[in-house]
């Protein structure tokens, strides 16, 4: 019997965007795309989010959800000495608060919120692109390397759903450490 440990977290930001705001953008700038911070998504086992940019494309598939705890973000505003930032420009798609989140790559987890549940599995870290020192602040880039979160592929989908949640984990997690870098390659971006 596999082990079971449950942390009690928050769902704050759904984001939903159909289309890509930096990728590929390098002299263009910034799209302005429609992104919507959704009460509830809908999550399709092999496929991602229902109307998410990385919904069903193949290349994809294994890292269509990217789950990051606002901690990370909150520390990064601190170490930068910045204003809070807006999670939404990170164009992580799952915000929570109240679980680290390094110790499940490679890992099947379960968020259970409103009544329903989704099983991902953490396939790889969320690496920063250099949009962050833009978006956020000179510096952002840098510092999310190593807590931008983790890239999942969906296992068996269902809705989820902003608010209070459970995140049902194999491993231990210590939520206390959600804020933190975890050691990873040096990035070849400045």
């Amino acid at each position: 019997m596999t082990s079971e440990y449950r942390y009690d977290v928050d769902v704050l930001h759904l984001l939903i965007s159909p289309a890509h705001a930096y990728f590929g953008r390098a002299r263009e700038g910034a799209a302005d795309v429609p992104t919507a911070d959704a009460a509830t998504a809908e999550l399709v086992a092999g496929k991602g989010i229902v109307g998410d940019r990385f919904f069903g494309k193949a290349a994809h598939m294994d890292a269509a959800v990217t789950v990051f705890a606002v901690e990370a973000l909150e520390a990064i505003a601190a170490e930068l000495d910045a204003s809070p930032f807006d999670p939404l420009l990170t164009r992580r798609n799952v915000v929570i608060r109240g679980a680290e989140l390094a110790p499940l790559l490679g890992q099947e987890f379960v968020l259970e919120s409103g009544g329903d549940s989704v099983r991902l599995k953490a396939g790889r870290p969320a690496h920063p692109c250099a949009w962050m020192d833009q978006m956020l602040a000179p510096g952002a880039h840098k510092a999310m390397r190593g807590r931008g979160g983790v890239r999942c592929q969906v296992i068996s989908g269902g809705l989820l759903h902003r608010g209070p949640a459970v995140l049902v984990s194999p491993v231990v997690l210590d939520p206390a450490r959600a804020g933190e870098a975890t050691v990873l390659r040096p990035s070849r971006l400045p």
